[in-house]
């Protein structure tokens, strides 16, 4: 067999894999929508260097947790979980610098504290509405003065 086939062979092969990849990614984000539904969720990662860090994903509400999916992980667990009871709201900032280009359009930082650490996250105005909906929902006994 010629070189030129097995190029076309291997280039044909990446092509079906990156192909198969993609299907699989929209398949995860349907069954991730199914147990409820997702939003558009960034989580920064690193805070070492302003602006920087960040890494898109969705978010899913789960009872008492929020749950963060990385956009293109293939794995059906969630990367974090922050439980409610531990998670107070301290903010929320527009983005800044290089952190508009790394971002979805339209979302704001917000910044929270859960069990003391800071976390940082980004989403959509309308997201954000939702999100201090949850945190203030909490179940009946919630220490409201906490928040």
């Amino acid at each position: 067999m010629p070189l030129w086939a097995w190029v076309l062979d291997a280039v044909g092969l990446l092509l079906l894999l990156v192909l198969l990849y993609g299907l699989a990614l929209i398949v995860r984000r349907r069954i991730l929508a199914r147990h409820g539904g997702t939003f558009e969720l960034s989580s920064r990662e690193r805070s070492d260097r302003p602006g920087r860090g960040w890494a898109l994903g969705v978010g899913r509400y789960s009872g008492d947790d929020l749950e963060w999916f990385r956009i293109f992980s293939l794995s059906p667990k969630p990367k974090h979980v922050w439980h409610r009871d531990h998670l107070a709201y301290t903010g929320r900032r527009p983005p800044e610098g290089g952190e508009q280009l790394s971002l979805y359009a339209g979302h704001v930082v917000v910044s929270c504290m859960h069990r003391g650490v800071p976390v940082e996250l980004a989403m959509s105005q309308s997201s954000l509405t939702g999100f201090q909906s949850w945190l203030e929902a909490g179940p009946p006994g919630t220490d409201w003065n906490r928040r």
